[in-house]
């Protein structure tokens, strides 16, 4: 449901999506302050629906609110979960709707185990960012060890969503610009691809990031227009609905890499990726140079070279960290509290904590030397 008051209809949509006994599942002060927590219980009593409310949820969410929220739901003979928030409480709001049906610990789905059950999740999206309102995918940080790890699967992705763009336009600039990169990433990752003869989503993507180019200043130079707050939280969601990756490899390495970032240093997801991405594409680019080419001249503006793509391929990185820093993200590891004496420890347990095999698999398949290497360049 997308337009401006669409949190009205949640009621009716958890009793379409057979919701009867609702979790409500916030963040900060927020969604009390605005006032949307009180319309959307309003909406609730108007459908019938009774709801329990557990807020709390951070940034990089926790697994100790999960477990109290799994904890409560059991208790409390829950049926649905509604987030209210951004990616953070959507994906606390999946892992505790997989984490309910489940005899096990639900962190079995964030070390490789399927989610093939779950609760009923609908959502009432507040930051156009993780896109977690349109997909099949949750990440949480495990306080044991603090592992930033991701699980998917059919049954957490979402029952519906509601996007009101007006619910953003209060955001501070640094979470707008925060989602804006983030939004930017799930396209890139999608565009770097071993797949060929994938035109048409390549198109797709290449016009979404052209919007984020247009509409993101926008938005952070006025933050009440609401066309550009629109288009944003639209791009998002088709940005990580994997409807621009349909068909096609697609490449995670730059969000486990961020994640190492995210977890050891409680830094925003965003400006982890602002630090990470130019780095990994200055790192990968000898794997596909016409691909990188094509990214540089299609969506950067950069005047193309066959003869010398190298050139094309940094111009078009260095554009990119100029948009990043022209909407107020850092574009190094020291901006985000980051320490050079850190990055074997990032690039070992990106590439072997909690249980992983020892490389990076994607567009190229990274060592744990590489992981270090690209740490190295966001120096």
């Amino acid at each position: 449901m997308f337009g401006k008051g669409e949190e009205k209809s949640a009621g009716r949509l958890v009793r379409r999506f057979g919701g009867s006994r609702v979790l409500i599942h916030y963040g900060g002060g927020s969604a009390v302050r605005s006032g949307l927590l009180d319309r959307v219980k309003k909406s609730l009593d108007g459908e019938g629906v009774s709801y329990i409310e557990l807020g709390g949820v951070r940034p990089n969410p926790r697994s100790g609110l999960v477990r109290e929220g799994i904890e409560l739901c059991r208790k409390e003979k829950v049926d649905f979960i509604l987030a209210v928030g951004g990616g953070s409480a959507i994906d606390s709001s999946k892992a505790i709707a997989a984490g309910t049906l489940y005899d096990g610990d639900f962190w079995d789905f964030y070390t490789g185990k399927p989610i093939t059950e779950a609760l009923p999740v609908g959502t009432i999206l507040t930051i156009s960012a993780a896109g977690s309102e349109g997909s099949g995918d949750s990440v949480i940080t495990n306080e044991d060890g603090m592992f930033k790890r991701g699980a998917s699967g059919e049954a957490i992705r979402p029952a519906f969503s509601i996007l009101n763009p007006e619910l953003t336009e209060t955001l501070p600039a640094w979470q707008t610009a925060c989602g804006i990169t983030d939004i930017i990433a799930h396209l890139l990752e999608r565009y770097l691809t071993n797949t060929k003869d994938v035109v048409t989503t390549d198109r797709m993507i290449e016009g979404l990031m052209l919007a984020m180019i247009e509409e993101g200043p926008k938005a952070m130079d006025h933050p009440d227009d609401y066309e550009a707050r629109a288009n944003i939280m639209w791009a998002g969601m088709m940005a990580h609905n994997n409807s621009c990756g349909v068909g096609r490899s697609q490449c995670w390495n730059s969000h486990d890499i961020e994640h190492e970032l995210s977890a050891l240093y409680d830094c925003a997801h965003g400006a982890g990726l602002a630090v990470t991405f130019p780095a990994y594409l200055t790192y990968v680019w000898r794997h596909d140079p016409e691909r990188l080419r094509q990214l540089a001249v299609r969506v950067w503006g950069c005047e193309d070279d066959p003869e010398n793509p190298e050139a094309v391929i940094l111009e078009g990185i260095g554009r990119y960290r100029a948009f990043l820093r022209r909407i107020g993200m850092p574009l190094t590891l020291e901006e985000i509290g980051g320490r050079e004496e850190d990055i074997p420890k990032l690039a070992n347990s990106a590439c072997r904590g909690n249980g992983r095999g020892g490389t990076l698999d994607g567009f190229v398949s990274l060592t744990e030397e590489d992981v270090a290497n690209v740490y190295r360049l966001m120096l």
